[in-house]
């Protein structure tokens, strides 16, 4: 398989012509109108349907909430044990008068960081993410603008939010890929704090409230992340399972009910888990492919991954496969060791299934005059490629 992939890759990076066999194994339907499944490890897309479309996020926002909330608790500039303040625009709109989710904190009251997650997280508490936001940053619309700065810093394309809870707002959005990724992101960076999601139930002013998360109970390896629904958007979920051996990430939304909910995401767990094969394309180190160096004292620069490259592709075939080697040129030095020059890109069937950053192998310096002068010809004649 590795040659395959070698093969292939020197093919398209040269003529990029199309590999078009249908691939029965990928015709997996789902009654979500959005869907992802990705593979945690290496971002390998194993399943789409409209996950570039725009939709509204319902709870899942919550996700964003949580990641800044978690990394400014992994900076040490938040404690778990720091206080904030239940103001009446929280009892108002997230508390028990609201209707929706809610921790049932009390007016004026205070209450730990660690508590206020937990509701987040467990119960979905709207008036705990608003208290967390203003606590935070002093409005809920500060918030959402630091929100938007760490969405942009993990590279989240196509979403806006515009406040701590999800409730509707036609200027709130997200992509099913965007809430895929963010839950790659929170699992990656905050391990120490990603064990709550699993957590059955929590108890808030002598309330039990168990875990909205269905899926935690069914044997099917689920530990989150978080559900969602308005009456705009539908039902939703944020899904990350370790069964088969592997994690894998599911965003499914827009569905009906609670129970198609529940049951679509299990189809997409059991289908993910065991159609689908590990195959090592690089090991660690391993050039992929060059690029130019425009006036480099070498003409190219090997291009490595971070650590493995690996796919998974659907068992049985392998030849749906497309893979280009992506960057924006001149690429001028100095090229510093591992630096990010180029991605990666493998697709099938035209759907892009994976990208991979890759990295400069060796530091390239500034060439000769005689190297240069070359170079500055050969744009002149051909254009830089």
């Amino acid at each position: 398989m590795r040659f395959f992939f070698r093969f292939l890759l020197l093919l398209t990076a040269f003529f990029s012509f199309p590999l078009s066999p249908l691939y029965a194994q990928l015709q997996f339907e789902t009654k979500a109108p959005f869907a992802i499944l990705m593979d945690y490890q290496s971002g390998t897309v194993l399943f789409q349907k409209q996950a570039d479309s725009k939709m509204q996020p319902a709870s899942m926002a919550k996700l964003m909430t949580i990641a800044v909330t978690f990394k400014l608790l992994k900076e040490g500039r938040l404690s778990m044990d720091d206080e904030f303040f239940i103001s009446e625009y929280a009892w108002r709109e997230g508390g028990a008068a609201s209707g929706g989710s809610t921790m049932f904190a009390e007016l004026n009251s205070k209450i730990r960081v660690e508590d206020l997650l937990k509701s987040v997280i467990i119960q979905s508490g709207n008036d705990a993410s608003i208290a967390l936001a203003e606590g935070i940053a002093g409005t809920e619309e500060t918030f959402a603008l630091m929100m938007n700065e760490l969405a942009k810093e993990i590279g989240l394309e196509n979403s806006n939010f515009t406040n701590s809870t999800g409730l509707p707002d036609d200027n709130m959005y997200v992509t099913a890929r965007d809430l895929a990724n963010l839950a790659r992101y929170i699992i990656r960076e905050f391990p120490q704090y990603y064990s709550i999601f699993s957590e059955p139930e929590f108890e808030w002013n002598n309330i039990k409230q168990k875990n909205r998360n269905r899926l935690l109970s069914l044997g099917l390896g689920v530990d989150g992340l978080k559900t969602g629904h308005t009456e705009e958007s539908g039902y939703g979920e944020v899904i990350s399972s370790t069964a088969g051996g592997r994690r894998i990430i599911a965003v499914l939304h827009g569905l009906q009910s609670k129970q198609q909910r529940t049951e679509e995401a299990r189809k997409l767990i059991n289908w993910g888990t065991r159609s689908f094969e590990n195959i090592k394309a690089y090991n660690s180190g391993e050039i992929v492919g060059y690029v130019p160096v425009y006036g480099g004292e070498k003409a190219k620069v090997g291009l490595v991954g971070e650590g493995e490259i690996n796919l998974y592709l659907p068992k049985g075939s392998k030849k749906c496969l497309k893979a280009s080697i992506i960057y924006s040129a001149p690429i001028l030095p100095p090229v510093e060791r591992g630096q990010k020059l180029a991605r990666l890109e493998v697709k099938c069937n035209k759907q892009l299934i994976q990208s991979t950053d890759l990295y400069a192998r060796e530091y390239i310096g500034k060439g000769g005059l005689v190297r240069r002068a070359s170079d500055a010809l050969k744009e002149l004649a051909l254009g830089w490629l």
